[in-house]
């Protein structure tokens, strides 16, 4: 059952709220959880680009320590990240024309519309990692998109590996055309514990550039930047954020079950400051176009989770 997570409240109503879960964890266990999903599968959307990322590791492919992080990122389409992909391609060999993630408005507002290229697509980075797989093991360039190719059945093994899935959970297409797995949220958790305490390259490029990961205005970014070298946080779609703090070697995951951005933000945020892992601000304040305060935001369940 979805628990309720953050409201609006003006003049004493609630005039919005959002609900959801969280899941806090070690790799051997639930610690704590705020609100019961009888581990439904969620798909992981972009929450799945580090532990994709860890099968260009294992091929020992020479990214990068930017290069690395693109492949995680879910960026906002600004000059560094649209740099890095340029070069990034260039290095790999393989053609612009063999991308195959399409093209969308970048969540950065410093591109004009109507000049994005496939270049601020959030998912280059995953998409060029892909390609150099394919490259090196002579497997088809054409089709690295399809649930059957051998690449997307390399890492349906190996995320189902990291996250210990021994079940068939749905398969989809995310966002950018490539198959996205789906599990249970505590198995989204125990994969990134397991990721970040054994791949020091994808960690060290989370924590050396988290610019890179999300940009300006992004929610993982910010955490990462106020996390005094400990944090690791990613972001998805649907709602979802992984945060593993790499030093106590426990994580937590929200699913904000709206979607809301802005709801999943106050959750992460506030889940953050009542383990004590960081203090990060963030405006709650609810204002007229006349910047007269008439609300707040609440995080919900204010004594979870507190140390």
């Amino acid at each position: 059952m979805y628990s309720s997570l953050v409201k609006y409240i003006r003049d004493g109503l609630v005039e919005q709220e959002h609900f959801g879960f969280i899941v806090l964890a070690n790799k051997e266990k639930v610690i704590e959880r705020i609100g019961e999903d009888h581990d439904y599968p969620y798909f992981l959307r972009s929450c799945a680009k580090p532990l994709q990322a860890s099968l260009a590791a294992d091929y020992g492919l020479d990214f990068t320590p930017e290069e690395i992080a693109l492949c995680c990122a879910s960026h906002a389409g600004e000059e560094i990240h649209v740099e890095i992909a340029r070069n990034f391609l260039k290095r790999t060999g393989v053609k612009e024309s063999d991308l195959k993630c399409g093209l969308h408005r970048p969540l950065s507002k410093s591109v004009p519309a109507g000049q994005e290229t496939v270049f601020h697509n959030n998912c280059i980075g995953k998409h060029i990692m892909m390609l150099a797989i394919c490259a090196l093991n002579g497997w088809d360039l054409g089709t690295y998109y399809e649930a059957g190719h051998p690449l997307q059945l390399a890492i349906k093994e190996k995320i189902n590996a990291l996250c210990g899935v021994k079940t068939d959970y749905p398969v989809t297409k995310d966002g950018c055309g490539v198959p996205i797995m789906s599990m249970p949220l505590r198995k989204i958790l125990k994969g990134y514990l397991e990721l970040f305490c054994s791949y020091g390259q994808i960690r060290d490029a989370f924590l050396n550039y988290p610019y890179i990961i999300g940009g300006q205005n992004r929610l993982d970014t910010k955490i990462m930047e106020h996390g005094s070298g400990n944090l690791i946080a990613k972001v998805g779609a649907g709602g979802l954020c992984v945060v593993v703090n790499i030093e106590c070697k426990e994580g937590f995951i929200v699913k904000i079950a709206d979607s809301d951005m802005k709801a999943r933000e106050i959750a992460v945020i506030d889940t953050l400051k009542n383990l004590r892992w960081a203090d990060i601000p963030i405006e709650r304040e609810i204002k007229t176009l006349h910047g007269e305060v008439v609300g707040e935001m609440y995080f919900s369940p204010l004594e979870i989770f507190k140390k």
